[in-house]
C-alpha cells in the first residue's frame, strides 16, 4: 500500500498503534495460516517423528554451496557440482529407501529421504578428500551414508561413526557404504579421546549428538589433539548452542554458520556450524596462516568423477 498524506499523519498520531493493529493482525494470520497448511499436509503425508527431512528452497541451496565453498577453500562452482552430484545419486537413494522400508522403525520415518543441510557433509568430503572422518551421533545413519558415498567417490578414506545406541546406524549395516565405515557403540567423548582415533587423526569431525553445550565442548576438547592442521569441524547444534563458536575463537579458528530454509515444510529448519582454519576472522593472531586447502585444482577430482 502506497502511503498517502492521511496515512502519514495517522502514523505520526497517538492513534497509530490502534490504526496499525488490523494490518499487523493480518500479517500474523497469513503467516500462521501458511504454517498450519504445511503442518496439516505433513501430518497426513509423513511418518517422521524426529530428525525431519525436507528440501531446501533454491536460494537457500545456493547459500549452502557458498557455505561449503568458504569452509573448504574451493571454488563455489565445484561445490555446486558436488551438491548436484549427491542429489542425482540414484543408487544412494535406492539404498536408503530399501533399508528404511524394511527396517524395524519403518513406521516412524519417510522412506524417501531429502537431504537438506546434510548434503553439506557429502560436499565437504568430496572437496577436502579426507583420510579419516569421525561422526559423533548417528541415529539412522543418513549423514553417515552421505559421507560414505563421498568417500567411495573419492576412492579413499574411512568414516568412524560413533553412537551410544546399539540400534543406531541401520543404513550402515549392509550395502556398499558399510565397507568404508567403522561403527563404534559408546560415549562420543570417550571415543574421540581413544588411542585409536588419536593415532589415526581426524581430518573432518561431524558433531550431531544433540546433548548440551557442556557435552559438545567435551567432545571438542577430546578431539583437539587428533585434529589435523587443516581439519574442519561441523556441528548440527550451532543454531542453538554457542559452544563451537566459542571453542573456535579460543583456538584461533574461523567460524561460520549456515541456517536452513525448508521448502514447503512447517519446520523452521536447523543448520550447520563450521570451524575451520583461516586468518580472515576477528581475533586471528598475527602471522596466522590464511590457508584453508591449497591443493591445485588438478589434485581434486571434479564433480561426477569416481576419484
Amino acid at each position: 500500500m502506497q502511503p498517502t498524506s492521511l496515512t502519514r499523519r495517522l502514523a505520526a498520531s497517538p492513534l497509530a498503534p490502534i490504526a496499525a493493529f488490523p494490518l499487523r493482525f493480518a500479517t500474523v494470520a497469513r503467516h500462521n495460516a501458511s504454517v498450519l497448511r504445511r503442518s496439516g499436509s505433513w501430518l497426513v503425508r509423513s511418518r517422521e517423528n524426529a530428525c525431519f527431512t525436507y528440501d531446501l528452497t533454491p536460494v537457500n541451496r545456493e547459500h549452502l554451496a557458498w557455505f561449503t565453498a568458504t569452509i573448504t577453500g574451493r571454488p563455489v562452482g565445484e561445490l555446486r557440482g558436488y551438491l548436484d552430484e549427491v542429489e542425482a545419486d540414484v543408487a544412494l537413494r535406492a539404498h536408503m529407501r530399501e533399508v528404511l522400508a524394511a527396517g524395524a522403525r519403518r513406521r516412524t520415518c519417510d522412506h524417501l529421504v531429502r537431504y537438506a543441510r546434510r548434503a553439506a557433509a557429502y560436499a565437504v568430503v568430496r572437496a577436502l578428500r579426507p583420510e579419516h572422518v569421525v561422526e559423533a551421533g548417528v541415529h539412522r545413519g543418513i549423514t553417515s551414508c552421505l559421507i560414505a558415498a563421498a568417500l567411495l567417490r573419492n576412492g579413499h578414506g574411512r568414516l568412524t561413526a560413533v553412537d551410544f545406541d546399539p540400534q543406531s546406524g541401520e543404513l550402515l549395516q549392509k550395502g556398499p557404504y558399510a565397507a568404508v565405515v567403522d561403527r563404534v557403540v559408546g560415549d562420543s567423548v570417550a571415543a574421540l579421546g581413544s588411542a585409536e582415533v588419536q593415532e589415526r587423526g581426524i581430518d573432518l569431525l561431524v558433531l550431531d549428538t544433540y546433548v548440551d553445550a557442556r557435552h559438545e565442548t567435551a567432545e571438542l576438547t577430546a578431539a583437539l589433539p587428533a585434529l589435523g592442521e587443516r581439519a574442519v569441524v561441523l556441528s548440527t547444534t550451532s543454531h542453538f548452542l554457542g559452544s563451537l563458536a566459542e571453542w573456535s575463537e579460543r583456538h584461533h579458528r574461523a567460524f561460520l554458520h549456515f541456517r536452513e530454509d525448508p521448502a514447503e515444510h512447517w519446520h523452521p529448519g536447523e543448520g550447520y556450524g563450521a570451524s575451520f582454519p583461516g586468518a580472515s576472522f576477528p581475533g586471528a593472531p598475527p602471522g596466522a596462516s590464511p590457508g584453508l586447502f591449497t591443493r591445485v585444482a588438478t589434485d581434486v577430482a571434479g564433480p561426477g568423477s569416481p576419484g
